[in-house]
C-alpha cells in the first residue's frame, strides 16, 4: 500500500490543538538550557587557509575531544565535513575564539535545545512554559514570543523580564552538500548538510533548575501535558552529575505521581562526556516516555555497546534501536533524520504518533526551507513546494513488510537538497512533535 500523505491533514488540526490548550490551561514545558549561539558562514578561501595553515596531519576526531589550538580546529572540522557529519565540542583557548571571529562572517542566534524547540513551538502561536540558563539580553529578545513565559516567583512572566547575566557562546560551523574545501592536491565536497557546534562556554558545565519552576510544575502538574527534558550535555563532571540527576529525579517523580499522563519527552545530544552521558540515561530512563536522536546519535550509541550499524539499512536501524531500549528500559524512541521520522518501542495510548512524526517533520523541513521557526502559513507552503523524500517513501514501504515486536511508526520528511538552514532541526521537530500530545 505504502505511505498515505496526510500533512495537510495534520497541519489543519494545529488550530484546534492550540485553542484546546489556551481554552483548558494545558501547558508544555521545555527545559532547561539556552545559549547565544555565533552562527559562521561558510568561506571557502578561509577554510582552504585554514587548512593549508594549520592542518598537521590526517583529520580525525576523539573521545572527550577538546579545541585548545586552531591546528586542533582545523584537523575537527576538516574530520567532520569529509564525512559529512554533525558533532559538539568545547574550546579550551580563547585563541581560538579569536581566530573564528577573526575570519569568518557570523551572526548571533538562540541556541539551546530547550530554548530553540520552545521558539519553535511559540511562533505557532502554541502556548508554553520554558526555563532557560542563559538569561543575557539577546537570548531574552529571541524569545519574546506572545504566550511563552518562563516562572519568576511563582508566576508565570514573559522571557524579558528574567533578563541578567553574559552570554554563553556556542560557535556554529555549518556546510551544505557541495561545500569544496581542499587538503593538499586532493578536492573534497562536502556529502550531506550538517554542522559542529563549538562551544566557548562554562555556564553549562552544571545544570541547575531553578526551584520556584520545579515547584511551580509540580504545584500544577495536572496541567502539563508535556514535559521536554535537555541540556545535560554539556557536564562533564559524574559526581556533580549524580547530584544533579537526584535532585531531579525526585521532581520528576512528583509530577509523574500527579499526572501519569504528562509525556516526558528526552531529547539525545553529542555528550562532551561519554561517561556523563552512561549516567544521564541510566538515571532518566526510568521517567521518560520518548527518546528522541538523530541517526548519527543513534550509530554513536551502539557503537558505545560493541554494535556496529548501517545507519542506510532499515533493518540495522531498528537493531540500533533495539539495543538502546533493552540497554536503558526506555518505552520508546523517536528517531528524526532528512528522509524519515519514526517512533519505536511499547504502543502509546492516546498519542496520534503519525501526527507527532509529521508535525514534527513540518516545523523542521520549513525551518529548513526559510531559514528561521516558522508560522503555520509557512508550513502551509513548505507543504506545496517541498516532496517527500524518495527514501523515507522507500523506508515506509520496506518497514510494512517487516514483522516487529514493538510499534513502528514511519513518516517520510518533506525534503530539501540544499536546506537555507541546518541549525536547530532537531530541536524544531521536537516542537512539532508537541501537537499529538495536547489532547
Amino acid at each position: 500500500m505504502g505511505y498515505t500523505d496526510r500533512y495537510i491533514d495534520y497541519l489543519y488540526e494545529t488550530t484546534g490543538d492550540i485553542d484546546s490548550s489556551k481554552r483548558l490551561g494545558k501547558t508544555v514545558v521545555f527545559g532547561y538550557t539556552s545559549d547565544t549561539d555565533v552562527l559562521l558562514t561558510y568561506d571557502e578561501k578561509e577554510v582552504n587557509d585554514l587548512i593549508s595553515t594549520y592542518l598537521k596531519e590526517e583529520p580525525y576526531k576523539k573521545d572527550n575531544d577538546i579545541i585548545d589550538s586552531v591546528e586542533d580546529l582545523a584537523r575537527y572540522v576538516t574530520y567532520y565535513m569529509i564525512n559529512g557529519l554533525g558533532g559538539e565540542v568545547d574550546i579550551s583557548n580563547p585563541e581560538v575564539v579569536d581566530y573564528l571571529l577573526g575570519h569568518y562572517k557570523y551572526q548571533y542566534c538562540l541556541g539551546g535545545t530547550g530554548a530553540q524547540g520552545a521558539a519553535a513551538l511559540a511562533s505557532t502561536g502554541m502556548p508554553l512554559l520554558c526555563h532557560i540558563s542563559d538569561k543575557n539580553k539577546q537570548v531574552c529578545e529571541l524569545m519574546s514570543y506572545p504566550g511563552l513565559d518562563t516562572i519568576k516567583d511563582g508566576k508565570r512572566v514573559p522571557l524579558p523580564e528574567i533578563e541578567a547575566g553574559e552570554a554563553a557562546y556556542h560557535f556554529i560551523f555549518a556546510y551544505t552538500k557541495g561545500d569544496k574545501f581542499k587538503i593538499g592536491d586532493k578536492e573534497y565536497e562536502v556529502p550531506i548538510a550538517n554542522r559542529v557546534i563549538l562551544d566557548f562556554d562554562t555556564i553549562h558545565k552544571d545544570i541547575v533548575v531553578n526551584d520556584d519552576f520545579k515547584e511551580y510544575l509540580e504545584n500544577n502538574a495536572e496541567k502539563i501535558v508535556s514535559y521536554n527534558l535537555s541540556g545535560f550535555n554539556g557536564i562533564i563532571d559524574e559526581e556533580l552529575t549524580e547530584k544533579r540527576l537526584k535532585e531531579l529525579s525526585k521532581h520528576y517523580s512528583k509530577i509523574k505521581e500527579k499526572n501519569p499522563n504528562c509525556i516526558i519527552y528526552f531529547e539525545s545530544a553529542h555528550y562532551l562526556s561519554p561517561q556523563v552521558k552512561y549516567r544521564v540515561y541510566k538515571e532518566i530512563s526510568p521517567f521518560i516516555n520518548i527518546m528522541g536522536m538523530n541517526e548519527e546519535e543513534l550509530v554513536a550509541h551502539t557503537r558505545e555497546h560493541n554494535v556496529s550499524i548501517d545507519k542506510e539499512s532499515l533493518p540495522d536501524v531498528i537493531r540500533g534501536m533495539d539495543v538502546i531500549i533493552e540497554k536503558y528500559g526506555v518505552t520508546g524512541i523517536i528517531m528524526h533524520t532528512k528522509d524519515y521520522a519514526m517512533y519505536y518501542g511499547d504502543e502509546l495510548k492516546g498519542v496520534d504518533l503519525e501526527k507527532a512524526l509529521t508535525l514534527g517533520n513540518l516545523l523542521s523541513g520549513t525551518r529548513a526551507r526559510v531559514g528561521h521557526y516558522g508560522n503555520l502559513k509557512e508550513c502551509s507552503e513548505s507543504i506545496d513546494c517541498m516532496q517527500l523524500s524518495e527514501i523515507g517513501l522507500r523506508f515506509a514501504e520496506e518497514l510494512e513488510t517487516m514483522k516487529l515486536s514493538k510499534q513502528a511508526v514511519l513518516v517520510p520528511s518533506r525534503y530539501m537538497e540544499k536546506p537555507v538552514c541546518t541549525i536547530g532541526l532537531g530541536d524544531t521537530f521536537c516542537a512539532g512533535v508537541q501537537f499529538a500530545f495536547i489532547n
